[in-house]
């Protein structure tokens, strides 16, 4: 009989593990983090200043709470990474990783409200996981920096979101005139969809607010196509239109459009657009208030601006919308030139704590994209894709480690990244290798005889590579990227050295 596993008594080896990242993740390293880091820490220092406290609530969440995500018998992990607890009787609670941050604050408020403050103002940073396809730059895992305020139906909620997040943009590096923090009203478009004779349950309205979610790719032209009869594609597929007739298409394309000069004629047009309707008055009504705050508050135009054209999140709020695009130019893939676009969104959303309480609670907040902020910071140059490594301090002799470990320690003392080679030190050619691959700024070298002389020598990394590249052979002498230093002086040259690189 042959052992299991294999013939002649061989038993199969296991295979290897593939060294793979999951699909839809990717791992960070150093400046990418140590980038993310610093800037989740200048958002929270503005969060902070506004009278935002921080909350950090557990990465898992029940199903439950999590609430559309509910599982089904097809795929009980639709939209979240699910699984479910186990129980003796098949009956564990079912379980997934955090969908977004606003859904956990919703169960913390409804959990400890008679412990909390009212309003409850809170800010959350960390990953959110989503079960979706992935795609270019598009991945599962990715960070959310949330603030919220609940428990209050005042437009000054809203409107110190918006100043908020006017601030922290400016506050991460993104200089006023590089964006715009637009803000619309889902009661407007309530009052829209009534004036157009579309009631609360009315199949219509449901396609109705898909087709003005296309708005942004299809336009005004597209869209009337869309609320009518349908339209060809850019592959030349017919889509089907809602079957609107032109009449009843108009009060939507006329609130799509109704960006005025200033914000008085854009709120006249709103309120022309929603003719009767008393929700959509309300609407109108509350973006004046959110107008009339942030002027009090110095916000002008060219910061926030009230623009009916803000659709995403229009299915989702209840209320005020409001969204920060960034207006500079990029190079897409394809050599073309377009906009940035949108790195934060948020609004009103009053029916989400409902759902645990059954008492309607007034919330509003908003969700910055921190990966997308750091992108735009690199594409406008403000922070580099790769930083400035540590001072190398090189090993000569393997029997005066010590020496070496004191050189580090005064410079970590002074407050200079530094490290000693710990690699193995036979090739001197492979710590400057090291060195550069580190992308350090300074190596420092010490041998015996420089030992005998109470002397270091100092190689500027940085201006080495630039003579190399570009120096004819006079001014690479005359700009010599080595010096020879007494000992006592190693910390002030490497000062003086960095801060000219700097």
């Amino acid at each position: 009989m042959t052992p299991r596993g294999g013939q002649d008594g061989q038993v199969k080896k296991q295979p290897r593990p593939k060294a793979i990242t999951p699909k839809g993740f990717r791992d960070y390293f150093g400046e990418e983090v140590s980038q993310r880091s610093d800037m989740l820490q200048a958002i929270a220092g503005v969060y902070h200043r506004y009278g935002f406290d921080a909350l950090e609530s557990s990465a898992v969440e029940t199903v439950e709470a999590l609430g559309k995500f509910l599982p089904d018998v097809d795929r009980p992990n639709e939209g979240v990474f699910a699984w479910q607890e186990y129980d003796e009787g098949g009956n564990g609670d079912w379980m997934a990783l955090r969908y977004d941050l606003t859904a956990p604050l919703a169960r913390v408020y409804a959990q400890h409200r008679n412990d909390l403050p009212t309003p409850y103002r809170r800010y959350a940073m960390g990953p959110v996981w989503r079960n979706e396809k992935p795609g270019p730059g598009r991945y599962r895992q990715f960070y959310q920096c949330d603030a919220d305020t609940v428990g209050t139906a005042s437009m000054a909620a809203d409107a110190e979101i918006c100043a908020m997040l006017s601030d922290t943009l400016e506050t991460v590096g993104i200089p006023r005139g590089d964006y715009l923090v637009r803000v619309n009203n889902r009661k407007v478009l309530n009052g829209v969809l009534e004036a157009m004779g579309l009631e609360a349950g009315d199949a219509k309205r449901d396609d109705v607010l898909r087709t003005i979610d296309k708005f942004d790719k299809v336009g005004e032209a597209g869209v009337r196509k869309l609320l009518t009869k349908g339209r060809l594609d850019a592959s030349g597929a017919f889509i089907d239109g809602v079957g609107l007739s032109e009449d009843q298409a108009a009060p939507v394309l006329a609130f799509l459009t109704s960006k005025g000069v200033d914000a008085a004629k854009t709120l006249a047009n709103l309120s022309d657009a929603v003719g009767s309707s008393s929700i959509g008055a309300e609407g109108v009504g509350e973006l004046e208030q959110i107008g009339d705050l942030l002027a009090a508050g110095g916000y002008g135009a060219d910061r926030i601006d009230i623009d009916p054209s803000v659709v995403r999140g229009l299915g989702y709020y209840t209320g005020p919308v409001y969204e920060a695009e960034l207006t500079f130019e990029i190079l897409d893939e394809k050599g073309r030139k377009r906009q940035f676009g949108s790195v934060s969104g948020g609004g009103r959303y009053d029916d989400l704590v409902k759902r645990f309480t059954g008492q309607e609670v007034p919330a509003t907040g908003v969700s910055i994209g921190v990966d997308r902020l750091l992108a735009a910071l690199r594409e406008k140059g403000r922070i580099k894709a790769e930083a400035t490594g540590p001072v190398v301090v090189t090993v000569m002799d393997k029997a005066r480690m010590a020496d070496y470990q004191t050189m580090v320690a005064e410079l970590r003392n002074a407050g200079i990244r530094a490290e000693v080679y710990l690699g193995n030190p036979k090739n001197f050619g492979n710590q400057l290798k090291y060195a550069d691959k580190r992308n350090s700024p300074i190596a420092v070298i010490e041998g015996g005889e420089e030992k005998d002389r109470g002397v270091v020598q100092i190689k500027d990394l940085i201006l080495g590579a630039q003579i190399a590249e570009n120096a004819t052979l006079e001014e690479w002498k005359e700009r010599p990227s080595q010096f020879e230093v007494p000992r006592g002086d190693l910390v002030a040259k490497v000062r003086e050295i960095l801060a000219g690189q700097g």
